[in-house]
């Protein structure tokens, strides 16, 4: 039951919100040509994999471990990190999307704490960790967790990519077939992260495209 809850996660048809995000892909696109390929590894390697991946990994520890104050601690540092507001805010509505669909569907006691932090305003409820709480309460292996959601973002990264006519359908499927090294790499470094001072990011460019993007006069997606 928990490979099919997990796969239910990661389908593109579950309510999360992710189709209106280009992960940053739409900034680049208005700026000039972009190589999909290389700028979605980029992003794995160097954003979603010490960043959100890192901290799906070390909620799912946490609350395995009944342990809800780490959780808390690292939602508000991967709140922190993300230093753009469109991407803070996309962060918390589609965490809040996925946390109001999944404590209906999965019903789990985990995600109900974790509601309840996140109705006082105690943790923001970013998307990843929404995640990590519930891949934990269902008992999907935090390694499989990880890897399931970086391909998830690649998946939605890709379907930008064809929505922003970067790509054709076929295209991004050769180039979803392609990110599976740096998926993998960025999901071992994830798994890696023992504390929440290990969350971090480091792409400036990617921030001065958001930071762009939010002021553009006409915009496809919200980030």
């Amino acid at each position: 039951m928990n490979l099919l809850a997990q796969l239910q996660l990661t389908d593109s048809a579950f309510p999360s919100g992710l189709y209106t995000l280009s992960h940053g892909l739409e900034g680049y696109a208005q700026a000039g040509p972009v190589d999909v390929a290389a700028l979605l590894e980029d992003t794995l390697l160097n954003s979603a994999g010490p960043g959100d991946a890192a901290a799906l990994a070390l909620t799912h520890r946490a609350v395995a471990a009944d342990d809800w104050d780490t959780v808390v601690e690292v939602d508000r540092r991967l709140h922190a990190v993300k230093l753009n507001r469109e991407i803070r805010a996309a962060a918390v509505r589609t965490g809040r999307q996925v946390l109001q669909t999944a404590s209906q569907v999965f019903a789990t006691p985990e995600l109900s704490t974790l509601a309840d932090l996140v109705a006082a305003r105690a943790t923001p409820g970013n998307h990843a960790v929404v995640l990590g709480t519930a891949y934990a309460g269902l008992g999907v292996p935090v390694s499989a967790a990880v890897t399931s959601d970086l391909f998830a973002y690649a998946t939605s990264w890709v379907g930008a990519a064809v929505r922003l006519r970067r790509l054709d359908f076929r295209q991004a499927q050769i180039v979803l077939y392609g990110a599976a090294a740096a998926i993998k790499k960025a999901a071992g470094g994830a798994l890696a992260a023992r504390t929440p001072r290990d969350l971090h990011a480091s792409t400036p460019i990617a921030d001065t495209m958001s930071a762009a993007h939010e002021r553009a006069e006409a915009r496809l997606f919200t980030t």
